[in-house]
């Protein structure tokens, strides 16, 4: 693989300017998505689309976990113990993480996809070291 990839570009997918990339991004994307996507060959055809799609799929996952956050110990009060729901928080709070993480991927894919060039700036230098 050669070429720059930015900070938040997912493991396994090639860069922009190599001759994989388009089939590994698309292979990751249908990893992030429902499984039902898979049916839809279009979405295999026009990559963007299918970035477009889990772009939006991604951030309702995020939304949803915030949501779900805010509203634990409200609607877990009195079903679950109070350490449970301490514990429930935890898990939204690693997964909400994890689902911004994978939502800015996939914003960097749809931007590749696009046509946008990425390069190294002096910030990402500097955090590389």
């Amino acid at each position: 693989m050669t070429g720059y990839t930015p900070p938040g570009w997912p493991a396994g997918v090639h860069p922009p300017d190599s001759e994989e990339f388009e089939s590994t991004a698309v292979t990751w994307l249908l990893d992030v998505v429902p499984p039902d996507y898979r049916l839809h060959g279009v979405l295999r055809r026009y990559p963007v689309a299918l970035a477009t799609m889990a772009r939006y799929h991604t951030k309702a996952c995020v939304e949803g976990a915030r949501e779900g956050y805010r509203t634990a110990r409200t609607e877990l009060a009195g079903v679950l113990p109070p350490h449970a729901i301490d514990t429930v928080l935890a898990a939204y709070h690693k997964e909400g993480a994890r689902l911004a993480a994978t939502a800015r991927a996939v914003e960097l894919i749809e931007r590749a996809l696009r046509g946008e060039v990425f390069s190294a700036k002096m910030n990402d230098q500097r955090a590389a070291r």
